[in-house]
């Protein structure tokens, strides 16, 4: 049986600007880690009143410092509380970097999967610097929804997930329209569901579109308006027909992948993601159960094959 092959895909280009805090509102402000690709993942800062907390933080000793050397720029005072989005370290390494003394807050799944799958990312990436990074699991969790006052600020903590993985939640602060969205939405980079559920993310978009958000910070990229739940939908519906199409044709996820025009989304950052999803959207058009465990590491080398041979790559 012959395997699938790939033309080379140019490599994506490391990171050539550096991380910045972005002013949202009064208060409330995203860092943001370009490009947006593997591993550089956004924050958010909200200061108010005595009171400081991070939606997230990042994922080595060496960034986790910046994003605190960035707080501290703004105020003298120590992070109370973490909030943690989801349980990949790429969010919540660094959390006893930046806030060592502080509350982190998660949904009840979150907790659980931080704890069973410990600093294992580190695995995947091996030659990445992570520096003296350690667990640090929520020591608040929650269900379905929680409120969080910041000073005057005033967060609803949501559970959307299943999404990207099954337990994300997102931070919205409803008297500025601010909508921090963890990696639910990733603002010009690939949509990644294989830990979660193509078609529970559709579910989460359509909750978040209730909420008319006026500024959405991804998990990944840049700040970006509402447009970015359509765009986010569209291209889910696109790898949905994919999937349909590619189980009717009898073919593998990867030939799927391989034997698509990315079209209009071959701008996205790491488009090799579309492997990963169509084995997401494969499943579920099986009428498997969404929380179905799908190995990562035999997709991953199948995104790398994507890629040409070219691994995927940590930027951290």
């Amino acid at each position: 049986m012959t395997q699938p092959s790939a033309t080379p895909r140019p490599a994506a280009p490391p990171p050539s600007a550096a991380p910045r805090l972005e002013d949202l509102a009064p208060g409330v402000h995203a860092y943001i880690q370009p490009d947006g690709g593997w591993c550089l993942n956004n924050a958010g800062v909200l200061i108010s009143d005595g009171a400081v907390a991070v939606v997230d933080t990042a994922a080595t000793e060496r960034r986790a410092r910046a994003l605190r050397a960035a707080i501290a720029s703004r105020t003298p005072m120590e992070v109370d509380t973490v909030i943690t989005t989801h349980h990949h370290g790429d969010h919540h390494f660094g959390n006893s970097v930046v806030a060592p003394h502080a509350t982190v807050v998660s949904h009840e799944v979150t907790r659980n999967e931080m704890a069973r799958r410990g600093l294992a990312m580190r695995e995947v990436w091996p030659a990445t610097q992570w520096g003296d990074i350690r667990l640090a699991l929520p020591t608040l969790t929650f269900r379905d929804r929680a409120t969080l006052h910041v000073g005057d600020l005033t967060a609803e903590l949501i559970h959307v997930g299943p999404a990207h993985t099954t337990s994300d939640i997102v931070v919205w602060l409803p008297e500025q329209r601010v909508l921090f969205a963890g990696d639910v939405l990733l603002p010009g980079c690939t949509p990644f569901v294989l830990m979660g559920s193509l078609s529970g993310t559709l579910e989460a978009i359509t909750r978040l579109r209730a909420l008319d958000p006026a500024v959405v910070v991804g998990g990944h990229g840049p700040v970006a308006g509402p447009e970015v739940l359509d765009a986010t939908r569209d291209y889910l519906l696109w790898v949905r027909d994919i999937a349909r199409a590619g189980l009717a044709a009898g073919v593998s996820p990867l030939r799927a992948a391989l034997d698509t025009d990315l079209g209009p989304y071959s701008a996205l950052r790491d488009p090799e993601r579309l492997v990963a999803n169509l084995h997401r959207a494969y499943a579920e058009e099986s009428s498997l159960p969404r929380d179905t465990e799908i190995r990562s590491a035999p997709v991953f080398a199948e995104m790398a094959q994507f890629n040409g041979g070219r691994p995927v790559a940590c930027y951290a």
